[in-house]
């Protein structure tokens, strides 16, 4: 995905990141999304994907259960942030564990699945 560095792209992705984290703090009743931090949203240059990076504590296999709850609740999300946000096109949403993050605050390096 080319991301872009455009001034729409990023105030996109800071809306769509501050709303998904309110639709997943108050409508998401999936129990794996719990304690999931986003830590950031990248827009490619068309705007029409986001790909939302996020951190979660645990292991392995938690990341796991997380990744596919977050996958599985793509469509819910997607739909209540077009109603939100109210755009002609909402985009897709890519859920991607931010090892980057994960690297830097805690020394750790996860093998890609």
């Amino acid at each position: 995905m080319k991301a872009s560095g455009s001034r729409r792209a990023v105030r996109m992705g800071d809306q769509i990141m501050r709303e998904i984290g309110t639709l997943l703090v108050e409508e998401a009743a999936d129990p794996r999304l719990q304690f999931v931090t986003l830590s950031g949203v990248r827009m490619n240059s068309n705007l029409r994907i986001a790909e939302i990076f996020y951190t979660v504590s645990g292991d392995d296999e938690h990341r796991r259960e997380v990744q596919a709850g977050l996958e599985k609740a793509t469509g819910f999300l997607r739909s209540r942030l077009g109603r939100i946000l109210k755009l002609q096109y909402t985009p897709e949403l890519r859920f991607q564990f931010d090892e980057f993050l994960e690297d830097v605050v805690y020394g750790k390096s996860h093998p890609k699945d």
